[in-house]
Parts: structure tokens; sequence; C-alpha cells
């Protein structure tokens, strides 16, 4: 199983008015790290590009993976200024450990979507063929918000399917699917969306659903505080919100 992904993205702005001045008078960037859920990872590089057009200079560091993994981290003291996770479970376990400053706060919700490969050629109709024996199929592991999800979807349909293989994340669950790895696996449908022609998503009835709500909160002990909660009220306003839906996401 793969490690989290990290993803660095530095972004140069306009405005300064907030950034600390270094000798020669020029802004410093500033660092704002976010440790956020795989399915958020399309979503939250193009918010953080865009926040950054009104703030100060930001150097984001986006840490993506795992929701559990990344709560793990952060308790066990990994530097991070803003938590996002795909379930509220996750997100519990930070505040507990009184590691927020402030309330989380609920916002985006998503929807389980099966991905197959490309055109469907195992004509894969619903939960149901995830348990026929020439299915191969790949699910997130059970720690994993995304293979609960999952578990309970499948619970629901009454269908007991063996995956091949338990992925450290969604991300990793779509990408067995899009490089022929495997037949088909449960994901978010943003996940979906976010590979386009590489895979063809098969719908979760009503009744089988499950919908994961997506909490966020700034880190207590943040060095960039500020930003941090600057970047929070940004992803909760409606300009953030926006960017959330063209990723396929919900109201939370």
């Amino acid at each position: 199983m793969r490690a989290s992904l990290a993803i660095v993205t530095t972004v140069a702005l306009l405005v300064a008015a907030c950034a600390e001045p270094n000798a020669t008078g020029t802004p410093q960037i500033k660092d704002i790290t976010v440790f956020a859920a795989a399915s958020l990872t399309d979503a939250f590089a193009q918010a953080g590009d865009r926040f950054a057009k009104t703030n100060t200079r930001v150097h984001f560091v986006f840490n993506f993976g795992s929701s559990s993994t990344l709560a793990t981290q952060i308790t066990n003291g990994a530097p991070a200024d803003v938590y996002a996770s795909a379930d509220e479970a996750n997100m519990e376990k930070i505040v507990d450990a009184n590691l927020t400053d402030g309330r989380a706060q609920l916002f985006a919700s998503n929807r389980l979507e099966i991905a197959v490969a490309a055109g469907n050629p195992k004509r894969i109709g619903g939960l149901a063929d995830l348990a026929r024996p020439d299915v191969v199929l790949v699910l997130a592991a059970p720690t994993v918000p995304a293979g609960k999800y999952a578990l309970d979807a499948l619970g629901k349909a009454g269908v007991t399917a063996k995956p091949v293989s338990q992925e450290v994340d969604v991300r990793a669950v779509l990408n067995k699917v899009s490089l022929g790895e495997a037949d088909a696996g449960i994901v978010y449908v943003t996940d979906v969306r976010s590979a386009g022609a590489r895979v063809t998503g098969v719908d979760i009835p009503e009744q089988h659903q499950v919908v994961a709500r997506y909490p966020i909160a700034v880190i207590k002990d943040s060095k960039s505080a500020p930003l941090a909660r600057g970047f929070v009220d940004y992803i909760l306003s409606p300009a953030g919100q926006n960017v959330l839906t063209g990723f396929g996401f919900s109201k939370p």
C-alpha cells in the first residue's frame, strides 16, 4: 500500500497586506499545510489557487490521503494547519484529542458510484454484479472512509463481494480501475468525474447509497493560523462552495 500522496503547489500573489516583510521589505511567502481526504485532491488544488488570488503570498502544501491515515499523522504530531476529512469519525479523533482551533464545520457531501473499465466491457449493472466470479473488484480498506462506505452500501444491497485488494485510499481504487488492473471499484461520484473517459460510472440506487459528509477545521498551534482560518472560511464561502460543486460535491 502506498503512502499518502503529497502535492505541493506554489502560488505567487499580488496582494501582500498581511505578509511579514523580510529585511529588504519584500513580503515573505507563508506556508499553509493542508491535510485533506484523497477525494478532495482536484477540488482543493483549485480552491487553493483561487484563494491565493486575493490573499498574501502563500505556499500551499497539500497532503492528500486517507482520512484515517491523516488523522493518525496529526495525532502523532505531524505539523498541519488545516484538516479536511471525508467522514466525521476521523475528525472526531482530532477534536477529542483537543487538536482543533475552534469547532469543525461540515463543508461538503459526496455519494458513492461504481467505477468500471471504460465502456463497461463486463456489463456491470449494479452492486450485485460485483460478486460475480468474473469481476475483479478492488475497494478501499475498511479503515478508510470510502472502504467503510462501500461495505455499508454492499450490506444494504445484501451483496457479499470479495475484493482482490484493499487500497490505501479511494484514489488508489480509482487508479487500479483506470489502469485496467481491476474491472470495478466503489468510489465517489467526484472520483468518477475526475477520471473522465478513463472509467465509466455505474449508479448506485438511492436505497443502497451512503452519503459521505466532509468536516474541516483549523489545527491548534498552527504556525499560519490567520491564513488557515482564511482558507477554511473560503471553503465555506459561496465562492469555495462553487469550486466544490464544480467537481461534483454536494452541499453538506
